[in-house]
């Protein structure tokens, strides 16, 4: 397949300094679109809980959920990496992650899956690792952990908070994991993260200065609800859906998105 963006690839672009662009995808026809447009990584993530099931949070989204839009996601985006959530309370035991890391990966098509968690999750990225399932770990705001914040707020402001995150990075990637989200967190922190780590990181509200970008497809476009202040409406000004993702692929390609009005102190 052609320029089929790979882990290896990924961590390559991270070597060179290129930046990776990536979006949230839930079906074939959006897939597709994105692979043309030139995003590198697919994500499925739980937030069509949100976006597409209408939820105030992305709780009760099932395994079943996320293997059906994986699914759809992996028969069209060919070049994209593709990049599976694993969802609320599916991964709280070793064994029960191995076992749905699996059908997402076997029966859905995902080549890389994602766990929101620090410290508490390094034996599962180790037995995950151990059964040669790439991970993705989630750091920062942790959407799955919306009750225990009270709400989506920024993470790692304080100097005890931003050790820790900076720690469960570092032990994270020695435990397996091949690249990191950061969700709102503080600009310098994220660029600290990334300096320190050896594979990428992907930002949202997390400053100009991880390895890649990440926006949910629906903020993206500017039809969500509502609309985080970390995101910005590509389409505004555009002529159709694809004029807006190669302009989001150009602008986090030349690092000019994001700015300081998407990223946090």
């Amino acid at each position: 397949m052609k320029n089929k963006i790979t882990l290896t690839k990924l961590r390559e672009m991270k070597k060179a300094g290129d930046k990776i662009a990536c979006l949230t995808a839930y079906d074939a026809s959006f897939a597709a679109l994105l692979d043309e447009a030139g995003i590198d990584v697919l994500l499925i993530g739980d937030s069509l809980g949100m976006v597409l099931q209408g939820e105030d949070n992305t709780l009760k989204v099932t395994v079943a959920d996320m293997l059906y839009h994986t699914r759809l996601v992996s028969r069209a985006g060919r070049r994209p990496l593709i990049v599976s959530d694993m969802p609320f309370m599916s991964y709280a035991t070793p064994a029960q992650a191995l076992g749905n890391a699996a059908r997402l990966m076997s029966d859905g098509g995902a080549e890389v899956i994602k766990i929101e968690g620090g410290e508490n999750l390094l034996e599962v990225v180790q037995h995950l690792n151990r059964h040669d399932i790439p991970v993705c770990g989630h750091l920062g705001l942790q959407p799955q952990s919306v009750h225990k914040y009270g709400g989506y707020r920024v993470q790692g402001r304080q100097r005890q908070a931003a050790e820790q995150i900076l720690q469960d990075a570092q032990r994270l990637q020695d435990a397996g994991i091949i690249m990191l989200v950061l969700e709102c967190i503080p600009a310098d922190l994220a660029a600290n993260i990334s300096s320190a780590l050896d594979i990428p990181t992907i930002g949202i509200g997390a400053g100009l200065d991880c390895d890649g970008q990440v926006l949910v497809l629906y903020d993206m476009l500017g039809i969500s609800a509502r609309i985080p202040s970390m995101a910005r409406n590509f389409l505004e000004g555009k002529a159709s859906v694809q004029d807006a993702v190669r302009s989001y692929v150009e602008a986090v390609k030349a690092a000019s998105f994001p700015a300081p009005e998407h990223s946090f102190k």
